[in-house]
């Protein structure tokens, strides 16, 4: 099956850049599509210093909708908002006190890959930090969620003032230019070894659940959502993957038939509003959007946003702002009129309490809703 390598190169355009991500593309450039995303056949996609954290969502999330292996190739550096103390990627035009809005929230990879196929899926970072994200990723380091492994290296705050080089990631792509990619746990030590000398302080990332011990130490992923008994199958039997492959093989009424039922298990188990039920709901609603009803999509990420604020979330948590930006992206998509009508004033009254990152969302939403009551009346 085909493969995608997504290359992303982020850092600010501003004297707060501290390293030079995009200088490492000439070099993963040279490297064939094939080694890069390490499959007989691959498509690439480029992102030099983006501006917009929804450009990078868009390209992040039509990558992990391909079927094929996926490697994410990411260059940059990383700040903590100062609001809420989350983990983002500077984009160009972020700076320490815009972080919120103009960074990428680190949080949306996990969000954007969670459904992809176990072992298929592969992330992969040279990162660089000040001294307010080196302590607070010391203290809580990254991961990329279950099923998902990440390599790399966190750089710690540089001395000197000019950008850093990303070192490991030009030491990989030589690797790669020689046309061969070994298995990543390798390529990754071979990184390593090439680009860290024996004091470097950096922060090595070998996250892999499905490489042997000796390569990568990560805790297996769990069967399904803690608590919630299998109704159908083997307790030991990973739900996702069941669901996952029915997706692939394109048995989407399957697939949503196994998550609303696990859903059920969790509602009888846990209660309305708990974190399993919730989860499962998410689950539907990315099955529905896999299965091309953006429609069922939005409803449904608009009940997730609101059980997420009934049960005590603040409008401004990134489950909620992430559930309320998935619902409002749904129903940009929707192209019957009367779905739109009818959905158009829950997401209104949702944008009122969860306006989100972007600035205007809530404008957006009712000029595209009078827009179709004007189509109707005309």
């Amino acid at each position: 099956m085909p493969g995608t390598a997504l290359l992303i190169a982020a850092a600010p355009v501003s004297k707060s850049r501290l390293v030079d991500a995009a200088s490492v593309l000439p070099v993963l450039a040279a490297v064939s599509p094939a080694a890069l995303a390490g499959t007989d056949t691959a498509s690439v996609v480029e992102l030099a210093d983006p501006l917009d954290p929804q450009t990078v969502l868009t390209r992040l999330r039509a990558a992990a909708m391909a079927p094929g292996p996926l490697t994410v190739y990411l260059i940059g550096q990383v700040h903590l908002d100062r609001r809420q103390r989350h983990v983002h990627v500077a984009l160009a035009r972020a700076t320490s006190a815009t972080m919120r809005y103009t960074g990428f929230p680190w949080h949306w990879f996990t969000q954007e890959l969670r459904l992809r196929p176990a072992g298929a899926t592969t992330l992969i970072v040279d990162l660089h930090t000040d001294p307010e994200s080196w302590q607070a990723l010391n203290e809580q380091p990254l991961d990329a969620g279950p099923g998902v492994a990440l390599y790399g290296r966190i750089a710690p705050p540089a001395r000197r003032r000019t950008p850093a080089a990303p070192a490991y990631m030009k030491a990989l792509a030589t690797v790669l230019r020689s046309g061969h990619r070994p298995p990543v746990p390798q390529l990754h030590q071979q990184a390593v070894a090439q680009s860290l000398g024996d004091d470097a302080q950096d922060l090595v990332l070998a996250l892999d659940p499905h490489a042997p011990p000796s390569a990568a130490q990560h805790p297996p992923r769990p069967a399904g959502p803690p608590g919630v008994p299998d109704p159908h199958t083997d307790p030991h039997t990973d739900p996702h993957a069941a669901i996952t492959a029915a997706v692939e093989a394109g048995r989407h009424g399957e697939a949503a038939a196994l998550a609303a039922s696990w859903e059920q298990t969790a509602l009888r188990t846990h209660g309305p509003g708990s974190n399993e039920v919730i989860h499962w709901m998410e689950v539907r609603a990315d099955l529905a959007r896999f299965a091309g009803d953006p429609a069922r999509s939005c409803e449904t990420w608009l009940a997730v946003a609101t059980a997420r604020l009934t049960a005590g979330q603040a409008p401004d948590s990134p489950e909620v702002e992430a559930a309320a930006d998935r619902a409002h992206h749904l129903w940009d998509r929707v192209r019957d009129p009367e779905a739109v009508r009818a959905l158009g004033p829950d997401l209104i009254r949702l944008r009122r309490r969860v306006p989100g990152r972007r600035r205007g969302t809530l404008t957006l939403a009712q000029r595209r809703l009078e827009q179709f009551h004007t189509q109707r009346v005309g």
